[in-house]
């Protein structure tokens, strides 16, 4: 069955009632009923737009990001970095870290939820990281046979998550500039 399109404005307002559904409630009690009567649409258009709560769920995370990180480009990985890190404010990233621990649960319980976060968030944010670490490789920046390189993305999502644990505190952006400054750059010889 064919996509009726919607229009940006009216994507972008399902795709708010989403996310302020899956803080209000998880993933697991999200339910396309409930994201019908939140955005005032019937059940059957969610499912001729995005075809499981899965998809509708992270496209609505993915819709909520800046732009992607192969588009940075400022001539040195620290100020790549800096600059995509600058992009999200310490309060949209205390909702999105917070949102990600929660689906990060429920991946462990929906193979349907990690196959879709894998292919339309992580996957892009991972071309993109590569885009960025192999400018540097060209610009003489990184050697390109540094062991640490295949571990910036574990190191990444490592300070969003442990932070939380190990301080109890939410992430932000002075910590995220600080611990590439001080972890992530140094790693990687820079």
């Amino acid at each position: 069955m064919a996509r009726t399109r919607l229009t940006p404005e009216r994507e972008s307002e399902m795709y708010a009632a989403v996310l302020d559904l899956l803080r209000e409630v998880g993933y697991d009690a999200l339910t396309m009923d409930a994201v019908a009567a939140r955005t005032r649409s019937s059940k059957a258009t969610l499912y001729r737009q995005w075809g499981s709560k899965a998809e509708l769920a992270v496209k609505a995370l993915r819709h909520n990001k800046p732009g992607g990180l192969a588009e940075i480009d400022t001539g040195s990985l620290r100020s790549d970095f800096h600059a995509a890190l600058g992009r999200a404010d310490d309060c949209q990233m205390e909702k999105d870290s917070a949102l990600m621990r929660g689906l990060m649960h429920a991946v462990h319980e929906n193979p349907d939820l990690h196959q879709a976060l894998r292919e339309l968030l992580i996957e892009p944010e991972m071309t993109g990281l590569d885009t960025l670490l192999r400018r540097a490789v060209d610009r003489g920046e990184l050697r390109p046979d540094n062991p640490a390189l295949k571990y910036v993305p574990h190191m990444l999502i490592g300070a969003f998550a442990a932070r939380q644990l190990v301080e109890d505190r939410a992430v932000d952006r002075a910590f995220l500039i600080d611990y590439v400054d001080s972890v992530i750059l140094p790693a990687l010889g820079v």
